[in-house]
This record gives C-alpha cells, sequence and structure tokens, in this order.
C-alpha cells in the first residue's frame, strides 16, 4: 500500500506530461484563414468547433461580428466534421459566385444531401441540365400576361374575400391574431392556387391556433433540414437517418404526408390531361403550372419536386417579408403614414380591376418592402459548393469542395455597404428622385448588394409576381387597418431555411380612420 502511495506522485507527473500537448492544443489557437480574412478563433483539429458551439445561438449575428471586423468582408470557417466553409458579404465575390465564374459554384452534393429527402429534384435542390429544364418552364410561367391574370383572377379575390374578411373579424371583436400565422396561411393558398391549380382554403381552416395538417407537416420537414445543415457534427443526422430516430423520423412522417398531399393532386392533374385531346395557347395560358409539366411529358416525381420546392418559396418567403414589414411600421409610425397617404393619392384613383396598373406607382411602398428585406432578408443566407481550386476577386483563395456562401443578412448590416445608420429602418435611403411630394424614381443598389432575390442565372423567377403580391397585401391592409404588436418587445428572427418569428407575431387590429 505504501509503495502504491510513493508512486502517486509519479503517476501524475506521467499524467501531466501526457496532458501538456493537449493544453497546449486547446490554449494555442491557429487561424487558418490568411491575416487579411479574421475569422473565428481556430484550433489544429477541431477548427473554431468551439467557437461555433458558444455562437450556436446567435450565429447570424456572430458571423455578421466577424465580417464586419474583416477588411475584406470575408472570413474563413474551419470547423470538426464540417467543410471548410468561406462566407462574405462582399458584392464583388457574389457577383463572381452568382454570375462570373457560375459553373464553379453549384448547389453541390452536400447542399442536396441535407434537402434531398424533402425536396429531392425540385428546382431548388438541383444543378445541370435538370435546374435548367426546370428553370425554363418556370420562367415561362411568369410571363407579364400571367403576371396580370394572377392579380385579376387569383390575387384580388383572396385577398377580397379571405384575407380581409379574416382581419377585419379580429378588429371587430377586439382579439390578438397571429398575423404571421394569418400570412403564412394565405400566402400557402396562393401558391397552391398558382403552382397546383388547387387551393387548400388553410386561411379558412378553423382556428389560427389549430395546426392545419399539411403545413404543419411542411413546418416540420423545413425545420429538420434547416437544423442538419446547423448540426456541428454531420454525422449525427445521418446516423439519426439510418436508424429511423427521433427527428429523423419525424421528418420521414412528414415528407409523408407532403408527397400523399402533392401526389394526389399531380395525378389528378394527369387524368385531366389524358382526357383533353387538345390544349390551344388559350387552355395553355390558363393551366397552372403543374399542368404544363404534366403536359410536357415531365416525371411526376420531378413535377412533385417542383412543386413542394415552389411552395417551400412562395409561402415562406413572402408572408416572412410582409410580416417583418408589419411589425417595422408599427415601430415606425411616420413611415406608416406616408404609406398611407401614398395609397390614398394612388389606389384610389382606380377600382380592383385597374390595380395591376396602380401597383407599379407604389414606389414608397415598395421601398419599405426593400428596406424590411435588407434588414430581415427572408433567406438569410445561402450556399454553392466550389467545383475547382479558384480564387475571389478579394483574395480568398477557394479549395475544391469548400462551401462557399453569401449572406444577404449580414451585407444587410455592413457599415460599408449602408453607412452609419445601417442598423435603422430608413426606406428614404431606397429613393433616387422626388418631385413635389411625389416619388418618381427608386434607387437600383443592384443584386450583389441586394441579394435577397439571389442573381445571375439563379435570380429568383417570381420577383415580380413577389413584389406585386406584397404590394397588394399591404395596401390592402394599411389602407383599411392600424396594426400594433401586443408585446412591445422585438421579435427574435429564426433562420430556418426561410426566416420567421420565433414565437409569431401577435397583434391588434382597429380600422384605420
Amino acid at each position: 500500500m505504501g509503495t502504491l502511495i510513493m508512486c502517486v506522485p509519479l503517476l501524475l507527473s506521467l499524467v501531466s506530461l501526457l496532458l501538456l500537448p493537449i493544453s497546449i492544443f486547446i490554449q494555442w489557437p491557429w487561424r487558418f484563414a490568411p491575416p487579411h480574412h479574421p475569422g473565428p478563433i481556430s484550433y489544429p483539429m477541431i477548427g473554431c468547433l468551439i467557437s461555433f458551439y458558444k455562437n450556436r445561438r446567435r450565429l447570424l449575428d456572430w458571423y455578421t461580428d466577424l465580417l464586419s471586423a474583416s477588411p475584406s468582408q470575408t472570413i474563413v470557417v474551419s470547423r470538426l466534421g464540417a467543410r471548410r466553409t468561406i462566407v462574405t458579404a462582399n458584392p464583388r465575390n457574389v457577383e463572381y459566385i452568382l454570375k462570373t465564374n457560375f459553373t464553379n459554384f453549384p448547389k453541390g452534393k452536400a447542399f442536396t444531401d441535407i434537402l434531398g429527402d424533402f425536396l429531392g429534384h425540385g428546382i431548388f435542390n438541383v444543378d445541370g441540365d435538370m435546374w435548367y429544364n426546370q428553370r425554363k418552364l418556370v420562367v415561362h410561367h411568369f410571363t407579364a400576361t400571367s403576371l396580370r391574370a394572377y392579380v385579376e383572377k387569383v390575387l384580388i379575390n383572396e385577398v377580397e374575400k379571405k384575407l380581409l374578411p379574416a382581419v377585419e373579424s379580429a378588429a371587430a371583436e377586439g382579439r390578438p391574431v397571429d398575423l404571421q400565422e394569418l400570412l403564412r396561411r394565405f400566402a400557402f393558398d396562393l401558391v397552391c392556387r398558382v403552382s397546383l391549380g388547387y387551393n387548400p382554403c388553410c386561411l379558412e381552416y378553423g382556428c389560427l391556433d389549430a395546426p392545419h395538417p399539411i403545413l404543419e407537416a411542411f413546418d416540420t420537414a423545413s425545420d429538420i433540414c434547416a437544423r442538419r445543415g446547423a448540426a456541428p457534427l454531420s454525422a449525427a443526422w445521418k446516423i439519426k437517418r439510418f436508424l429511423d430516430y427521433g427527428s429523423e423520423r419525424r421528418l420521414r412522417e412528414a415528407i409523408g404526408k407532403i408527397h400523399l398531399f402533392v401526389d394526389g393532386i399531380v395525378g389528378e392533374k394527369k387524368r385531366e390531361m389524358m382526357s383533353c385531346c387538345k390544349k390551344g395557347e388559350e387552355r395553355w395560358e390558363e393551366m397552372d403550372l403543374a399542368s404544363k409539366m404534366v403536359w410536357d411529358g415531365i416525371d411526376e416525381e420531378v413535377v412533385r419536386d417542383t412543386m413542394i420546392s415552389l411552395i417551400m418559396a412562395g409561402r415562406d418567403t413572402t408572408s416572412a417579408a410582409m410580416t417583418w414589414l408589419f411589425y417595422l411600421l408599427s415601430c415606425h409610425p411616420h413611415v406608416e403614414s406616408e404609406v398611407a397617404r401614398e395609397l390614398l393619392t394612388v389606389l384610389q384613383r382606380g377600382d380592383n380591376t385597374g390595380r395591376f396598373e396602380t401597383l407599379r406607382e407604389l414606389r414608397w411602398l415598395k421601398a419599405c418592402i426593400c428596406e424590411s428585406m435588407r434588414l430581415f432578408p427572408p433567406v438569410a443566407w445561402d450556399s454553392k459548393h466550389a467545383v475547382a481550386n479558384d480564387e475571389l476577386p478579394d483574395g480568398t483563395r477557394v479549395r475544391a469542395g469548400d462551401r462557399v456562401t453569401y449572406f444577404p443578412y449580414g451585407m444587410g448590416r455592413m457599415k460599408s455597404l449602408w453607412g452609419e445608420d445601417r442598423f435603422e429602418f430608413k426606406p428614404e435611403r431606397w429613393v433616387s428622385e422626388e418631385e413635389r411630394g411625389r416619388i418618381k424614381a427608386l434607387k437600383n443598389y443592384g443584386p450583389y448588394k441586394f441579394s435577397v432575390f439571389q442573381a445571375g442565372p439563379r435570380a429568383c423567377p417570381g420577383k415580380e409576381m413577389a413584389f406585386v403580391q406584397m404590394k397588394y397585401v399591404v395596401a390592402s391592409i394599411v389602407e383599411r387597418f392600424v396594426i400594433r404588436p401586443v408585446v412591445p418587445d422585438r421579435p427574435i428572427f429564426v433562420p430556418l431555411l426561410t426566416a420567421h418569428m420565433a414565437t409569431g407575431f401577435k397583434v391588434l387590429v382597429r380600422p384605420r380612420q
């Protein structure tokens, strides 16, 4: 026993010597990024995993702080279990990634693995010929003629007969309403009518507090896929998927419900097409996108996956943008008053059927929408994966296989891009020309500085439709009602596949005098 006690100091010394390299390893940070691209503190092998874990609940602001401190607005991030990631808020880099050398920066297998179970071979989850062919058909669907028809036959009907009565009911009863949920259900009905030619009537489905089955399935799938992308170790979710355990099991069940919903509608479209002998030009223009894809003989699985991608994009992006705009207007009554004044002088000139033309004149409202999306972009970041070694315009070297991320949320908060008042909601920064109190033109900051609709070959084909929808919805509500939050606290911005407010947006509504 005494011999054993005498050996204890020796054993402790040996342990200390063994732990010394580990102690040095932990206390000696290595910066893998070049000196002019400062990034998070990194260590050998594990990279910035420690810093990443510490900031996991504030990743957006953490990356924004790091980018602001970088002279080039670019950082390099390395962490255990994840690909080396280059994050940039530099417009020259964004243009290079999205346009100049577009072919070297596809979505990549790493991205499609994360979303493959959910989005399959849909337009937002594929590259190459499959992406090109789907995009060509989608772009042809969003013509000026179809946009006008959308306003006159779908948008006005949904707003006047469903959305406004729901808001008016809340105002009359003096009860709080979750405006975010209201707008999400409204947007879901709209995008299903445009893409599938089917109205799920989610806005009319019972109480907003009661989850709608198909919307709940979309929310579950979106949330779990987003958490896959943010996981410190990608192997974790892959093992859970293999074992069909926990969140991965819930994801599989949610996707099953979504596939059943969309497959049923697409199958009905195919039966309709088989009974239709001749489409004719007039018939073709009246078709929804799913019908056009079925008519062209596109595989039903691809049609389904494309519809799921469009539903996700059409529902969550516009509803998120409008929700944050209503919040910002409630915080800035003078801006809201200017919106109401513009509506009074512009919208009341014509009836509903003429609003497609008059919507173009709502320049102050468009400035408000753009400013809101600058601060709270519906898609906070977007990643590509380098095919070959490359070098960005700011000198950052890219290795084949690197994830390259451009960061709209951080770009909207860069002093070098937007000035000292970058954190303020100031729609006037978008106004370039005024005459007698009337806005004649807005500034065009370009898609590489204001990148919320992407740019280059992958630029959002539904951009104009999104602006028309947001203008009409916001104008219709502001024209009639005053929206004020129930709780004055600032909502939490949650960046999943698309951004939303963490606990909804409960508001009180009263008629506008």
